[in-house]
Parts: C-alpha cells; sequence; structure tokens
C-alpha cells in the first residue's frame, strides 16, 4: 500500500522435523498472549517483557508446530525447559522494524507496542525472541522463561467479551484459519453498516483465488467495538478522533499510511473472541490502509479502492506477500546479497528462481521492479493483486503461495 508497509522476505520452505510435536503433549488448550515493547533507534534495538495474558482456547494451528512457513523479520521460538525440545515457531514483523527505516530512526528513540499469540505451555517453558534486519541479520534477541502458573499471568477474556457475530463458518472449525474483522470509527448507530462493509470484504475476497475455491477453511466473525467518534484521525489535517482503537494516517509522515499503535488495545477488544489473524475496517473516506505480517491490517472503507484496498492488505498481513510497485529508490530494503522471504520477490533473477516451477509451465515469468525499487527486484508477472488496485486477481506466483500457506494451516 505504501513505501513503509514492509514484508520483508519470503519463502515457503518449512523446516521439517521427524519428531514433530504433539500439541496435547505440550499444550493447553488456552492462548498465552505476549506483550513486549520493542524500543530503540536504527544502531540499536532492545526487547522488553511487557505483560503475559492467558486467553481462553487456542485459534491456532495444532500440527507442524515447530516449522515456519515464512521466514519474517522477526521469530518466537518456544522451548520446553524439561528436554530442551523446540515445541512452537512463531514469526512475524512489526511497525517498529519499518519505523527503523525512516529518517526519524536515525536521530530519535521510540519505543512501540507488539503483542503475540502462543499455545498455553503446561509446563515451564523457554521463550526467545529474534529480530533481524534487511540482511537477515539477528539485530538483537530476548531469551525469557514462563512459567505457566505463575500467578502473575494476567486472565483475559472471561467475561464482559466485546459483542461479535460469526459471518462465515469453516467446514471444520478446529481446523481452519480464524479471522476477525473489527470495527474502527464505527458508533452504536453505525454496526449495521460496520457489518455490511464486513460482508463486502468477505465477498471481496472469495472472489479472489485461491480464497473462493478454499473458502470453506475459513472462519469469520465480525468484532463489534464500538467508538464515540465517527471515522479516525488525521493529524496532518489536525483531526483527532476518539475511537475503539486510536487508529490513525499520516503514519511514519505518510497522508495514506493508516496504523494502529495500539496493539494491547486491540488484543483486549479481541479477548475471549476466536480469532488469529486481524482485519480492522476503519469508517473513513480517506483513502489509505496498511498491512504487517502476522500481526494486523487496516482499510479504509468509504471510497471506491475500499474492496481491493483490504484484499491488498490481507495479502501482506496474511499470506507474506511483498508489494510489487515501485515507490522511487531512496532508503532501499531489498539487497543483492540477501534473498527477500517473500515468495512473490527475488533478487536472484539469474540463479534459483522460486517460481521456477511456474516459469517452465508458461505461467510467469521475471519482470523487473517491486518491493519499490525500479531496479534489482523481480515479480513473477505483469501485474497483480499486488502491485495495482486495477488488477482483480492475484498473480499466478502469488496464488501459489497463499495455496501453500493455507494448505499449512490447514491439512
Amino acid at each position: 500500500m505504501k513505501k513503509y508497509l514492509i514484508i520483508i522476505g519470503l519463502t515457503l520452505s518449512t523446516t521439517l522435523s521427524a519428531n514433530a510435536q504433539k500439541f496435547e503433549d505440550y499444550f493447553e488448550d488456552r492462548t498465552l498472549r505476549l506483550d513486549y515493547t520493542f524500543a530503540g533507534d536504527d544502531i540499536l534495538q532492545q526487547i522488553y517483557v511487557d505483560e503475559l495474558v492467558s486467553l481462553p482456547h487456542w485459534y491456532g494451528r495444532r500440527e507442524r508446530l515447530e516449522e515456519l512457513p515464512l521466514r519474517g523479520n522477526g521469530q518466537i521460538t518456544m522451548r520446553s525447559k524439561a528436554d530442551d525440545v523446540v515445541i512452537y515457531r512463531h514469526s512475524f514483523s512489526t511497525l517498529f522494524q519499518e519505523w527503523l527505516a525512516t529518517d526519524e530512526a536515525k536521530h530519535t528513540q521510540k519505543s512501540f507496542e507488539n503483542v503475540f499469540l502462543v499455545p498455553y505451555p503446561k509446563a515451564p517453558v523457554e521463550i526467545k525472541v529474534e529480530l533481524f534486519d534487511y540482511h537477515n541479520e539477528v539485530t538483537n534477541s530476548l531469551t525469557h522463561t514462563v512459567d505457566p502458573k505463575d500467578i502473575l499471568i494476567r486472565k483475559a477474556g472471561e467475561r464482559n467479551i466485546t459483542p461479535f457475530e460469526v459471518l462465515h463458518q469453516a467446514r471444520d472449525t478446529s481446523r481452519c484459519i480464524h479471522i476477525a474483522f473489527v470495527a474502527e470509527g464505527y458508533t452504536n448507530d453505525e454496526m449495521d453498516h460496520y457489518l455490511a462493509d464486513c460482508k463486502a470484504a468477505i465477498g471481496s475476497l472469495f472472489r479472489h483465488e485461491p480464497f473462493k475455491s478454499m473458502q470453506d477453511r475459513f472462519n469469520i466473525i465480525a468484532v463489534k467495538p464500538t467508538s464515540e467518534e465517527s471515522g479516525t484521525s488525521e493529524p496532518s489535517k489536525g483531526i483527532w478522533k476518539h475511537t475503539a482503537l486510536g487508529s490513525h494516517f499520516d503514519t511514519f509522515y505518510s497522508d495514506r499510511y493508516l496504523t494502529t499503535l495500539h496493539l494491547k488495545r486491540l488484543h483486549d477488544v479481541l479477548a475471549g473472541t476466536p480469532y488469529e489473524h486481524i482485519i480492522i475496517l476503519v469508517n473513513t473516506e480517506h483513502y489509505g490502509g496498511g498491512g504487517i505480517y502476522n500481526s494486523y491490517n487496516l482499510s479504509y472503507t468509504g471510497g471506491k479502492y475500499f474492496l481491493p484496498v483490504v484484499v491488498h492488505e490481507f495479502g501482506h498481513s496474511f499470506g507474506g506477500l511483498g508489494d510489487e510497485y515501485t515507490y522511487g529508490n531512496d532508503d532501499p530494503m531489498y539487497f543483492p546479497d540477501t534473498e527477500p522471504w517473500e515468495p512473490n520477490l527475488t533478487t536472484q533473477a539469474t540463479a534459483f528462481i522460486k517460481w521456477d516451477n511456474l516459469i517452465k509451465e508458461g505461467k510467469a515469468g521475471l519482470y523487473e521492479g517491486g518491493g519499490y525499487l525500479e531496479k534489482g527486484v523481480w515479480r513473477g508477472c505483469e501485474n497483480c493483486r499486488m502491485r495495482t488496485n486495477e488488477e482483480p486477481e492475484f498473480c499466478p506466483v502469488c496464488q501459489q503461495a497463499l495455496v501453500q500457506l493455507i494448505k499449512f494451516y490447514t491439512e
């Protein structure tokens, strides 16, 4: 959607284990919410534990627990303290790491909230959090122990649950991908409007392959927090609104970049609902959005590009797909010595190509320009939903990657 909307590097090769862990051996049917503060500047970054939260039920995967479908630009590894076995891994991107690429990070130190969901362990575990730079080098890590019997792990989601409605039910709700829409900038009187926007977004998503043919693997709810005021904040216009999630445009001083910095508030709103992936619909006519891999995405809802934008941003936040358009060549985030982890971008045009099978089948090729750069980054097709709002479909490269990811979570 915009330059700093980074979802950096995807490769769908997984780390296979001959001794796959069984969920019930190590975990309860609950979620452990890990709240961290990431802080620093472009020179030095730090990771701090903020809070641990227990949520009822686990809505993530129960198979292939120690594998990673996407490399991400950050990873969480959970080990059993009893036998030092890796029992769960998770990858992500963060707004903090995007901010590190801005000029502001060169002279200012800031902190950002980050929230991650992992299955709740039965016994003490060691959790390691790692952050990577654009060359896939570890820039900082934190290792800490979690005792599931710790009395200071806050319980949430057991009462006063935010009202929600089920809009699309998966064929098997125990083995599916759970998506929660969340209302932002909708007052109590605008909830019917919000639900209509949710249904329109679902319809648009399921018109795109592979979501269309695999829609029975998705369970989708609409969570209904109400806002005091309609709309969202627009700092460049001096407009600040009181909304459920405190979202705003002008993130990193880009007028189209729409985000919320209040991730703990977001997850408190979602506590007790069946969710893993998050789509925030923002009640505004101002064009914009944002998507962060395995965190959340936001989309404006009041304009003609609402539906293509929400699908594009879901390609980021769920699929780890990179932007395929150019946006000037300053502050590059892709380099010849590092292959991006996004499945639809490559810097290795003369070596092994991720979508080589599609090239051989005549369904894709190599087109220079992508990842905001005119040179040095290649995409697989001339056009795609990840390149322009006018293109009605994901290209074959993106579709192939999405199919593999959906299968990873559901098979």
